[in-house]
């Protein structure tokens, strides 16, 4: 299969209406050929393309912010000798300065699938000032490898935030070419937008289920996004970011499993098979242990559960990542009442706000999480509707 950048590079009569005019790039370090050529090197040794400028999402054009809410300098690309912005720095939109440095904008980022995925927000914001600036903006289109299962609660409105760029559910199962689309017709958005198609992406096929396995290499787009399983895992994994709970920042495997020195991991386990045992299949939980070498628990032993995805136990269609997580929480809540399992600080400089209900778009889950009668069946009573009427508002937008 090709990759949207492979393809550009591939065919002249798709770079043809590139000719003559100014090209920025949005990329980071995931944005690589089939043979692993950064899209900056390899955009800027076509003769017909002009590179004027590039942009960096969060973490950096080069991947080098290891954590989250760390933001990247602008710089001048020491090779090609054009200004290389940070679009989380000073600012999060681009400004008209940066929009004023090119004519067309490639946006070649590699997506989780995942609504908080900051890259999803980046791209709605080059939108809306490409349509303010008259700029036109392609996306090279990269597989969601998380793949179509959608899942979550959508996001309220008023919740909406540089983790929140739109009313989706958090697990959306787009690619980021069909995002634009969607965010084009939600937000009537008045700009000239083309994606560059893969070519041979089937989301449904195993082993990879989104991912082309063994045909692409995984680079991480993101310091702690380190293989497929990972990217599986996150749309519940990352709600730990806004619990006391690590999630394996500091060790070989984050986002894949959460612990803490003060839990017992066995009996989260238990509680968790015996409180919803229908959300725990298409995967293994399994009890470990840990030693965060910085982040949360920094030093300090933990006891845990990691998520396994990639073995032959692993049923894309059943496994629900958000659920998982969410029966984690409710399993800790239940065993030790008064846990206290929330962060309180300025997640994505969100002021007054909970970062568990900035990250999931509202307070529902940690309202669900906390009330001691709360059942399985509430949270899916709130959230099927959510996830169904996502199947149908999205159908529209689907290119593969």
């Amino acid at each position: 299969m090709k990759f949207g950048l492979d393809r550009l590079l591939a065919d002249p009569e798709l770079r043809a209406p590139l000719k003559g005019r100014r090209v920025g790039l949005v990329a980071h370090p995931a944005s690589v050929t089939h043979d692993l050529t950064h899209a900056l090197d390899a955009l800027a040794a076509c003769e017909e393309i002009q590179l004027s400028s590039a942009f960096g999402p969060q973490h950096g054009l080069r991947g080098d912010k290891q954590d989250n809410m760390v933001e990247s300098p602008d710089f001048d690309d020491p090779v090609l000798g054009i200004p290389v912005f940070s679009l989380y720095g000073e600012v999060r939109r681009p400004t008209g300065q940066m929009m004023s440095t090119f004519d067309v904008v490639l946006i070649d980022l590699q997506d989780l699938g995942c609504r908080i995925y900051t890259f999803v927000t980046t791209l709605r914001y080059m939108l809306e000032a490409a349509a303010a600036h008259g700029k036109e903006v392609w996306v090279l289109d990269r597989p969601n490898p998380a793949g179509r299962p959608v899942e979550g609660l959508t996001l309220r409105a008023g919740w909406e935030s540089f983790v929140g760029a739109g009313a989706m559910p958090m697990r959306h199962g787009l690619t980021l070419g069909e995002l634009g689309h969607w965010f084009i017709k939600t937000f009537d958005l008045d700009v000239k937008y083309r994606v560059i198609e893969m070519e041979g992406w089937a989301p449904e096929a195993a082993p990879g289920h989104g991912w082309p396995l063994a045909e692409r290499v995984w680079v991480n787009p993101s310091p702690n996004a380190p293989n497929l399983w990972m990217a599986r895992a996150y749309a519940g994994t990352v709600m730990l970011e806004g619990a006391t709970l690590s999630e394996g920042r500091g060790t070989t495997r984050p986002l894949e499993l959460f612990g803490a020195p003060d839990i017992d991991a066995r009996a989260v386990l238990e509680q968790m098979k015996a409180f919803a045992p229908q959300w725990l299949e298409g995967c293994i939980l399994r009890e470990c242990w840990f030693e965060p070498t910085f982040h949360k628990h920094v030093g300090k032993l933990c006891n845990g559960v990691q998520i396994h995805t990639e073995g032959p136990a692993y049923d894309h269609e059943a496994f629900k990542p958000w659920r998982v997580q969410a029966l984690a929480f409710k399993a800790i809540r239940r065993l030790y009442p008064d846990y206290p399992l929330w962060r309180d600080f300025p997640y994505e400089y969100e002021l007054g706000k909970l970062a568990i209900d900035v990250i999931n778009g509202g307070p529902l889950l940690r309202e669900w999480v906390d009330n001691p009668a709360s059942t399985a069946a509430d949270l899916d009573a709130i959230t099927v509707p959510d996830e169904q009427a996502w199947l149908t508002e999205r159908q529209p937008h689907l290119l593969y």
